[in-house]
C-alpha cells in the first residue's frame, strides 16, 4: 500500500469514527426532547410541582393526575405503602389523587402539596374504602402575544 493509499485510509475512517459521533450526540438531544414523562407535551405550558403521598400499610389502588394537558390520570394497582410521587401538573388542570382499599380494607390517609405547601389530606377505611385529595391549580393568564 502506497504512502498516499494509507493516508486515504486513515481519512475515511476518521471521518466514519466523526460521523458516529455525531450520530449518538443527535440521538442523546432526539432521547432527550422526546423524554417527558414529567413534562407536559407542549413547551411553554405554565406547570406546578405537585408531590402526592398515600400512608398507610399493606397495598391500594392510586390514581393521580401528572403532566396530561388532556387529563388523563395515571393508575398505579395494588402499590405498597407508603406511597410518594411529585409530578408537574400543567396549570388550569385540578391536581388529585385518589385511594381505593381493597377487599381486605385497612386504614390509609393521602396528602398533597403543590410547590412544596401542604394543601388537603383525607383518609379512608374500611373494605373498598375510597378518599381523594385535590386542590384548585390557577388557570395560565393569557399573554399580550395570544390575546
Amino acid at each position: 500500500m502506497s504512502k498516499s493509499e494509507t493516508g486515504t485510509a486513515r481519512d475515511w475512517r476518521s471521518l466514519t469514527v466523526a460521523a458516529a459521533l455525531v450520530a449518538a450526540c443527535g440521538g442523546l438531544v432526539l432521547y432527550g426532547v422526546l423524554d417527558t414523562e414529567d413534562e407536559p407535551g407542549r413547551p411553554g405550558v405554565p406547570t406546578a410541582a405537585v408531590t402526592y403521598e398515600v400512608t398507610g400499610e399493606g397495598t391500594a389502588d392510586i390514581a393521580y393526575q401528572g403532566g396530561s394537558e388532556a387529563g388523563k390520570a395515571t393508575v398505579d394497582r395494588a402499590a405498597t405503602l407508603p406511597w410518594r410521587r411529585t409530578v408537574r401538573v400543567p396549570l388550569g388542570r385540578p391536581p388529585l389523587v385518589s385511594i381505593t382499599l381493597g377487599e381486605k380494607g385497612g386504614r390509609v390517609s393521602c396528602s398533597l402539596a403543590v410547590r412544596g405547601r401542604h394543601v388537603q389530606t383525607a383518609s379512608a377505611y374500611g373494605k373498598f374504602g375510597r378518599a381523594t385529595c385535590q386542590a384548585e391549580l390557577a388557570s395560565p393568564t393569557p399573554t399580550a402575544a395570544a390575546g
